[in-house]
C-alpha cells in the first residue's frame, strides 16, 4: 500500500467516525433530551432554549450559531479541526431534522436524563477523539485562555453557568437541575470513550535490580519499560529509574513482579490519561 493511499483511507475512516458520532449525539439529543425539555451545555444548550422560545428549528439554531466560533477558530486553531467541527456539526444538525418528527423514547425524566448523556457522551467522544467538536464555546474558551489567568476548563464550567442559571429561569428549575445531571453524564461518558474502560497507569520504579524487574514487565506482560537515570537526593548514590504503563488490571500482578525481585523497591503509580504504542509480546503470566 503506497503512502498516499494510506493518507486517503486514514481521512476517510476517521470523517466516517466523526459521521457515527455525530449520528450517536443526535440520537442522544432528539429521542431522550429534547421531548423531556432537557438540555445541554454550550452552544446545543442555547440552541434549545432558543429553540423553546423562538420556535425556530433546532437543526438550523445549531448549525448557524457555531459557523461564527468556527470562523474565529480557523485562524486561532487550525484548519484541520475547524474541517473536522464544520463536518461534524453539518451532519449533527442534519440528522436533529431527520430524527426531529421521531417521538422520545421514553416520558420518565430521570431515564431520559441518563440515557440521553450517556449516548450524547458517547458520541461527542467519538468526535473529540478524531478531532472534532460540536461545541463553539470550547473554541472561545481557547482563545480566552490566552488571555486571562482561567483554565479552559474554568471558562467553559462559567458559560455553562450562565445557559442552566437561563434554563432554570426559562424551563424551571427541575429541568435545569436535569439538565446538569445530564450534562454530568455526558461527560463521564466521553471522559469513558477517549480513555477508555481499561484505565491506563504510569509506573515508576527505583530498584537496585531494575534489569531484572524490566525483562519481567515485558516478558509476563508485554509492557515496554523506560530506564532513566537518577541519583538520591539524601545518599547521592546513582539510582536506576524504570517508567512503564500499565492497566488497572495489571496493577496487581505488576505488584508481585516487583516483590518476586526487589522488597525494597519504591513505587508510585498514577493515572495517565493515553496511550499510544509501548506493546510487546508477552509469554503467559504465572
Amino acid at each position: 500500500m503506497t503512502k498516499e493511499r494510506h493518507h486517503i483511507i486514514k481521512i476517510v475512516y476517521k470523517y466516517l467516525l466523526l459521521f457515527i458520532g455525530s449520528v450517536i449525539a443526535a440520537v442522544g439529543l432528539e429521542i431522550f433530551l429534547v421531548p423531556n425539555f432537557i438540555i445541554d451545555g454550550g452552544i446545543v444548550g442555547i440552541s434549545i432554549i432558543t429553540n423553546h422560545l423562538s420556535g425556530i428549528p433546532l437543526g438550523i439554531l445549531t448549525f448557524v450559531l457555531n459557523i461564527p466560533f468556527l470562523f474565529i477558530g480557523y485562524k486561532q486553531i487550525g484548519k484541520s479541526f475547524v474541517l473536522s467541527s464544520l463536518f461534524s456539526i453539518t451532519v449533527f444538525s442534519l440528522f436533529i431534522f431527520i430524527l426531529h418528527p421521531v417521538s422520545g423514547l421514553t416520558n420518565d425524566v430521570l431515564l431520559a436524563t441518563v440515557f440521553g448523556g450517556i449516548i450524547l457522551g458517547a458520541g461527542v467522544g467519538i468526535i473529540l477523539r478524531n478531532g472534532g467538536s460540536l461545541d463553539g464555546t470550547e473554541i472561545i474558551a481557547i482563545i480566552i485562555n490566552k488571555k486571562v489567568i482561567l483554565s479552559i476548563g474554568q471558562i467553559v464550567m462559567i458559560i455553562n453557568v450562565l445557559i442552566y442559571s437561563c434554563a432554570a429561569l426559562i424551563l424551571g428549575w427541575d429541568k435545569a437541575l436535569y439538565s446538569m445531571l445530564a450534562y454530568f453524564v455526558a461527560h463521564k461518558a466521553i471522559d469513558i470513550v477517549i480513555q477508555g474502560f481499561d484505565e491506563a497507569k504510569g509506573v515508576m520504579i527505583i530498584s537496585d535490580h531494575g534489569n531484572e524487574i524490566a525483562e519481567a514487565i515485558t516478558a509476563r506482560l508485554g509492557r515496554g519499560v523506560t530506564f532513566l537515570e537518577g541519583y538520591g537526593g539524601f545518599s547521592h548514590d546513582k539510582k536506576t529509574i524504570l517508567y512503564s504503563v500499565v492497566t488497572r488490571l495489571e496493577i496487581s500482578k505488576l505488584y508481585s513482579i516487583i516483590n518476586d525481585k526487589d522488597t525494597n523497591a519504591f513505587v508510585t503509580i498514577h493515572d495517565v490519561s493515553d496511550v499510544m504504542g509501548g506493546k510487546h509480546k508477552k509469554s503467559a503470566i504465572h
